[in-house]
């Protein structure tokens, strides 16, 4: 036996009094190992962790929704070649194998896989409705663009009210010298932007003085009603002032907009006894019959 907690558990076999200790440490060596198995890996930017900008960092926790989901399709090339592609966001494809493969490529015909893109050389950038998931560092090109390592470009575009779907391929450039890649898109609404509130500052402003004025009548009339024990129409908060209301307005509106001084003289004169003058002595007797 080669494996050493298997030398371990023969030789605590031969003694008993190590047998308890030797399956406690077997147990907590076996649990530690399953934990390890069970933290999968995450997307690494290219680069050291310091050069990693904020923008990178947040793109990568926006996609966190969609790392849990597998993708793939099927891509059939005339009746000899025949792929499947297996896709997952900031995970690998399958964990058991460690290699890092976040887009792998099996071939139908001969089950061989082929990783596509690693997710330890990400690169992610957004645009204003889409973001951009590149995965380098995969298996080279054996007699295309000089041999080089394959690269994924997946564009993920905005789509409200779907998680993901829609996962397909657009195309492969292998026949330029160098910077081949595979092209994919798949909608999804994490790539959208936040929506804005479609309420206007005024809108905001009238919901805010209803509100306040909503308020302000039931305390009001709680307040009189169970504190004052005001009865009738003495419930309504400021009674007195409001019933003077119409007289303030009128008083507001002649301050306001007369367009005289208030102490000019006014531009008629009532007829006064000044006026009159005193009553003629003379009568008109003489029309009337001796």
């Amino acid at each position: 036996c080669l494996n050493p907690l298997c030398s371990l558990w023969l030789v605590c076999r031969m003694s008993p009094p190590c047998h308890s200790s030797a399956l406690l440490l077997v147990i907590m060596v076996l649990a530690v190992a399953g934990a390890e198995q069970s933290e999968e890996r995450s997307c690494d930017v290219i680069g050291d962790e310091s050069s990693e900008s904020q923008m990178e960092r947040a793109l990568l926790k926006k996609l966190e929704p969609l790392s849990h989901m597998r993708f793939n399709v099927t891509v059939e090339k005339g009746k000899t070649e025949s792929y499947v592609y297996h896709f997952r966001v900031c995970r690998e494809v399958n964990s058991t194998l460690h290699d890092f493969g976040g887009l792998v490529q099996i071939d139908r015909h001969n089950g061989k896989t082929t990783v596509i893109g690693r997710i330890n050389e990400t690169q992610v950038f957004n645009g204003s409705d889409w973001i951009m998931l590149i995965y380098k560092g995969g298996d080279s090109y054996g007699r295309h663009c000089s041999g080089e390592k394959r690269r994924a470009v997946i564009m993920i575009s905005c789509k409200r009210g779907v998680t993901a779907s829609s996962f397909s391929i657009i195309s492969e450039e292998r026949e330029k010298e160098q910077e081949c890649f595979y092209l994919f898109e798949m909608d999804s609404s994490v790539a959208c932007p936040a929506e804005d509130s479609h309420l206007s500052v005024g809108s905001i402003l009238l919901i805010t003085f209803v509100s306040l004025i909503a308020v302000y009548i039931i305390g009001g009339f709680l307040y009189q009603r169970l504190v004052v024990g005001a009865k009738g129409m003495e419930q309504i908060p400021h009674f007195a002032f409001w019933q003077d209301l119409g007289n303030l307005v009128a008083d507001g509106c002649d301050f306001v907009c007369r367009s005289k001084p208030r102490n000019a003289p006014a531009a008629y004169r009532g007829v006064g006894d000044d006026q009159l003058g005193e009553e003629s002595e003379e009568r008109d007797d003489h029309l009337l019959p001796m």
